[in-house]
């Protein structure tokens, strides 16, 4: 279920508040029921079902990480390590759910493929589908219609994107987040980052008129580096801007992904018509 968010405003500016009740939506009865699933470079989310999440480290106590930076490292290590996690908790995980999975805005085809064959090792999914996650996170806040900027600030990948009427049009990442935060690399170099990301789609002209309607309406954070005061107060002093952040910024995505994976199963042929890459962007 999405939650509402929270302005944080710049000084001698109003913002408008993002979200909308989801309390009407009709309840869903299907046969095996869907999972989403966000795994990032420190945690591992799996959603199963609206209350029912698990939220863990992923690596800890490993000699080197499997997942860096938003990308798999070492399938068969990360194979391994899921279904301790799933073990460990007693997670009981329905063979061949729908598996609604988070990747990172832009991932590279091997980067894809990489996760495909390790979520299919561990959970046997009937249907796999890939959803960026800047695009899950504007679900989870229930602010996917119209022109809207997301900023995902995870623990290692900062991503943002342009949306329109939820789809990606444009977006930008680097590889830098919370985790990165030291004497070196301050909160202000991280939101700093972001804006960075925020200008460089602003530079292309075809894009200009977009950005610049979503930045009057506001950009929504989610991710790690929303949950951080310093981070947000710096982005709306650089994007002179009013700043969204989602109630539950770290779960945001992975809301998302659940709603639209019992979106798919509402809706499956229109999922089944286009190819994977069209149906999930």
């Amino acid at each position: 279920m999405p939650h509402p968010v929270t302005a944080i405003r710049p000084p001698a500016r109003t913002g408008m508040l993002i979200g909308r009740s989801h309390g009407s939506r009709p309840s869903v009865t299907v046969d095996a029921a869907p999972i989403a699933v966000d795994l990032g470079s420190s945690l591992l989310r799996i959603w199963l079902g609206p209350g029912r999440t698990l939220s863990v480290p992923v690596g800890h106590g490993l000699r080197s990480p499997v997942v860096r930076r938003g990308r798999i490292v070492d399938g068969p290590a990360c194979v391994t390590e899921l279904r301790r996690i799933l073990r460990d908790h007693r997670t009981p995980v329905p063979v061949g759910a729908l598996v609604v999975a988070c990747r990172p805005v832009l991932a590279a085809p091997a980067e894809q493929e990489a996760a495909r064959r390790v979520l299919t090792a561990v959970l046997a999914p009937s249907r796999l589908l890939f959803l960026d996650s800047v695009r899950a996170g504007a679900i989870g806040a229930g602010a996917a219609a119209g022109t809207l900027l997301v900023a995902d600030i995870g623990a290692q990948l900062s991503e943002v994107a342009l949306l329109e009427d939820g789809r990606v049009v444009a977006a930008r990442r680097a590889d830098v987040g919370t985790r990165d935060l030291n004497h070196t690399t301050t909160a202000v170099m991280l939101a700093d980052t972001t804006a960075r990301l925020v200008r460089e789609l602003r530079q292309d002209a075809a894009l200009r008129p977009l950005v610049r309607a979503a930045l009057a309406r506001g950009p929504v954070v989610i991710g790690d580096g929303a949950t951080r005061p310093d981070v947000t107060a710096r982005l709306v002093a650089t994007l002179g801007a009013t700043v969204h952040r989602a109630a539950s910024p770290r779960t945001a995505a992975l809301t998302g992904a659940g709603m639209a994976a019992i979106s798919a199963l509402r809706h499956p042929h229109d999922t089944q018509r286009r190819p994977e890459r069209s149906a999930t962007s």
